[in-house]
């Protein structure tokens, strides 16, 4: 595991946004993890965040013009990674959308920059794809051209039939995924804690992958 990729877990561990126990997810599935990145929510956190996001966009090479945020987790990981991006050298505009229309004033969904050239949408997780579907979206109405995804953790489970979100997004829209994060990267730092209280959840991660897991 790369490096910056432990960093990553063990920083989400420290501030809470990793759990491990007993919890239901979106899908109504009974996971024995939890990844909540609305709780990196301070200043602090939010830029090493964007240190993370910036670190895997650069090594995955993806060629990208511009960052959209969709609402409304995606708003402040564009703005934030934007301005990480901006320190390295890598000066890009960002956007992001209203869930509501503006009916005053400038109107319409779309704040920030316009919607031009390839465009990488930044998101947390992808769990059901229609963040990305959305965002795909309203980035081809407005001429522009989806670039990828950037995410935070990739869970590499199934979503509607054998293949994880992950995949799916890649299959329908022929979009690269860039997650800082996977599932086999918690595994290995589950396996590099086998003397701490972490160890009790290796079995519960194992008989979950086993059910809905991808490879």
């Amino acid at each position: 595991m790369s490096q910056f990729r432990q960093d990553f877990l063990q920083f989400a561990l420290q501030q809470n946004v990793l759990k491990f126990g007993e919890f239901t997810t979106k899908a109504g599935r009974q996971s024995p993890y939890f990844f909540n990145a609305g709780l990196f929510n301070n200043g602090a956190s939010t830029l090493q965040l964007a240190r993370f996001y910036t670190q895997a966009i650069l090594e995955s090479k993806i060629e990208f013009d511009m960052l959209f945020g969709p609402a409304y987790k995606g708003i402040i990981l564009a703005a934030a990674t934007a301005m990480m991006l901006a320190e390295k050298g890598v000066n890009v505009p960002f956007a992001y959308n209203r869930k509501e229309a503006k009916d005053h004033g400038e109107g319409g969904t779309l704040v920030g920059a316009p919607l031009q050239g390839r465009v990488l949408i930044i998101d947390d997780v992808i769990s059901a794809g229609t963040s990305v579907r959305e965002s795909v979206k309203l980035i081809k109405q407005a001429g522009a051209t989806p670039a990828g995804v950037a995410i935070a953790l990739d869970r590499m489970e199934k979503g509607t039939g054998e293949l994880s979100t992950v995949q799916e997004v890649q299959q329908q829209y022929g979009l690269p995924v860039v997650a800082i994060a996977n599932l086999l990267d918690l595994f290995t730092m589950l396996e590099q804690n086998r003397s701490t209280d972490l160890a009790q959840f290796i079995e519960p991660m194992q008989a979950y992958r086993t059910k809905y897991g991808v490879i």
